[in-house]
């Protein structure tokens, strides 16, 4: 079973001293001595962390490590985000939560988690989850055991730690006909939402698991996004999901362009990059690549992953280059804990977050920080950001486009000087 880290509650440290002044008097023997103070009763400190529940989450404070969102400055060139995010989020035998925390922290980046609330419930408690237009207990992902869930947890508590966010992929992972998803009214969403809640806010009383460290989190403020299973359902989720407080959803698909809200939620979709050696671009996801490369064999030719490997490298890397260059609209990416044909995903994910997340001007940044910078924008601004197309930069530079002055003539405007030692 995973080590765990127990995190301390705070000891009571008061130590009290009483000094004694009667031997300090100077002065001749008739000279009284002051009255000795009354030392003040020590004060207990306050508890950093103060219990959820059956103490399965924990209020602690400010999540670390989160910066501060500043709006931009007049003229000023927008950063250039770069999302990775992560559906089904769990820890497993194979180990690629942990792998890609410290892959993350190598390259300053931090990330978005999508756990499947059902990950944190036991196969023997499986009876628990209520599927919405599905028996009791039944899930097309399965559910977890006892060793499952301690690492999981230890991971989602080290990741949100250290900066990381954690969403949610719900649970059952039900897809097309007969109960899918995209056949879910808006309760049956807030349904499914609430149920997700609550087994990250009972994994104790659920594996009996009492002695293991709380998630340092309330889940209920903790959880503002999501992404559905298969993108399917989402125009009854975003319903649900804006009644819940939720703040976007990264469940559809768009070009690279700025994102703007639809159905008072930020719409932070996945995106088309260019698709390597083809006439049509690619959904920014390792599913979708595997899907045009292998189909629906998980495992296909070995001979060629290392090509599927590197095509999938090249295209997110072609998507990231035509922002940072261009319009700088946010690069959102979707990925899996999984080793499809492989491994080689896993293996382009890595090489893309190498390659970008410690370039000037980069953020590798998790939704809920995203969307803590629109938010702080003026809107306007964003507005104003809006109108570049897909790779699109400023023809006459940052400075002019949002600094809010006048252009300078461009050499192609009629009557326009041409610097000296240049030719028309």
């Amino acid at each position: 079973m995973a080590t765990t880290h127990r995190i301390a509650a705070g000891s009571l440290l008061a130590a009290v001293c009483a000094a004694s002044l009667a031997g300090c008097a100077t002065g001749t023997p008739r000279e009284k001595a002051p009255e000795p103070r009354k030392p003040r009763p020590a004060q207990a400190p306050k508890s950093v962390i103060r219990l959820i529940g059956d103490g399965s989450t924990a209020h602690t404070g400010a999540q670390p490590h989160l910066p501060r969102p500043e709006r931009l400055r007049p003229g000023q060139k927008p950063p250039q985000f770069v999302v990775f995010s992560w559906d089904g989020a769990g820890e497993d035998g194979q180990r690629l939560f942990s792998h890609f925390r410290e892959v993350a922290r190598r390259n300053d980046a931090t990330m978005t988690y999508f756990l499947s609330g059902v990950y944190m419930l036991p196969d023997d408690k499986r009876e628990l989850y209520r599927p919405p237009q599905h028996s009791p207990g039944r899930s097309d992902i399965g559910f977890n055991d006892r060793r499952g869930i301690a690492a999981t947890v230890k991971q989602l508590r080290l990741a949100w730690l250290e900066g990381n966010e954690i969403g949610t992929h719900f649970n059952g992972h039900f897809c097309g006909s007969g109960g899918g998803v995209g056949e879910w009214s808006v309760s049956d969403w807030k349904d499914e939402i609430v149920q997700a809640k609550q087994f990250v806010k009972t994994w104790k009383t659920n594996t009996g698991m009492k002695d293991v460290s709380s998630l340092p989190f309330d889940y209920d403020k903790e959880l503002i996004g999501a992404r559905t299973p298969c993108l399917e359902g989402r125009h009854n989720f975003m319903r649900a999901a804006r009644d819940l407080g939720f703040r976007y959803d990264t469940s559809g698909v768009n070009e690279q362009v700025w994102p703007g809200r639809k159905s008072g939620l930020w719409d932070l979709s996945m995106q088309l990059v260019p698709f390597p050696g083809h006439s049509y671009e690619q959904l920014t996801m390792d599913y979708n690549f595997m899907v045009n490369q292998s189909g629906t064999d998980t495992q296909g030719d070995p001979a060629k992953h290392e090509f599927w490997g590197d095509q999938m490298r090249d295209g997110l890397l072609g998507g990231f280059y035509r922002a940072y260059h261009g319009n700088r609209a946010p690069l959102i990416i979707g990925n899996h804990f999984e080793s499809w044909n492989g491994g080689t995903y896993m293996r382009a994910v890595e090489e893309v977050i190498e390659a970008v997340c410690t370039k000037k001007e980069v953020r590798c940044v998790s939704f809920r920080q995203l969307v803590d910078w629109l938010d702080a924008q003026d809107p306007a601004t964003l507005e104003k950001l809006r109108t570049l197309k897909v790779g699109e930069a400023p023809r006459q530079g940052w400075a002019a486009f949002l600094g809010g002055r006048p252009a300078p003539a461009s050499e192609e405007v009629p009557g326009a000087r041409t610097p000296r030692g240049q030719r028309q």
